[in-house]
């Protein structure tokens, strides 16, 4: 099988880092590579990671370009690009090998979400609909795909929003990615914090306005206004 590195971007995530990292460990005693990339994190996140990462490295604030510097640094022949609020399923590292092995150069997972709002359920239907539908992943479905392919694509855009769709788009010009049905498990604490219904809304908005060629820049603006302010 292909050796796994698993990249997991982070900014101030002392709380909540080491249960987030903890369900790695099994994939660590398999031999996958777990590299941390933190975006200059003002509390304790780094030192807190030390001991459930292979890595813990420090990169420009960005998930864009912490996850292009853990590519950099890591050594496996396939990269899994994984939220710090998002759990894989413990067979990952087997799911990922057969989908790549079975000819697939990338791919993603289904996902659920976690969260007290019924309407999460249908949240994470609707999404993982869309993506099998259109071969784009959002960052919430643990993006894997090969090194090479992935170096060749150009890695992550310097994009401060929509990252995750402007490399998919890149990657299914190549080839249509491995859509596997086993969830990830990510947090619904960004839908609930803001309203679900708002949030929903809110990025399908933004989406929409990238889709028909809007600035990434300025609808990242725009995104932590609006979320600061809700």
């Amino acid at each position: 099988m292909p050796r796994l590195s698993v990249i997991v971007p982070v900014l101030d995530e002392a709380r909540a880092i080491e249960a987030a990292l903890a369900p790695l460990q099994p994939c660590r005693a398999q031999g996958v590579e777990v590299i941390v990339v933190d975006g200059g994190s003002a509390d304790a996140t780094r030192e807190l990671a030390a001991p459930f990462a292979d890595h813990v490295l420090r990169a420009a604030r960005g998930r864009a370009s912490q996850m292009n510097a853990g590519a950099q640094a890591a050594t496996g022949e396939a990269l899994l690009f994984l939220h710090a609020d998002t759990i894989l399923p413990i067979d990952a590292p087997a799911l990922v090998a057969g989908a790549l092995q079975s000819g697939h150069e990338w791919g993603r997972f289904d996902v659920a979400i976690e969260g007290a709002d019924p309407m999460l359920a249908l949240v994470a239907l609707l999404m993982n609909a869309r993506s099998r539908w259109s071969g784009i992943a959002t960052g919430d479905q643990a993006i894997f795909v090969r090194r090479d392919v992935f170096g060749e694509a150009g890695g992550f855009p310097a994009i401060p929003l929509m990252e995750d769709v402007a490399l998919s788009r890149a990657l299914r010009r190549r080839s249509p990615p491995a859509c596997l049905r086993q969830r990830v498990l990510t947090s619904g604490r960004r839908w609930e914090r803001q309203g679900t219904l708002r949030t929903i809304l809110r990025m399908w908005r933004l989406r929409a306005a990238y889709a028909l060629g809007a600035d990434p820049h300025r609808l990242a603006r725009q995104y932590d206004v609006e979320r600061t302010s809700s």
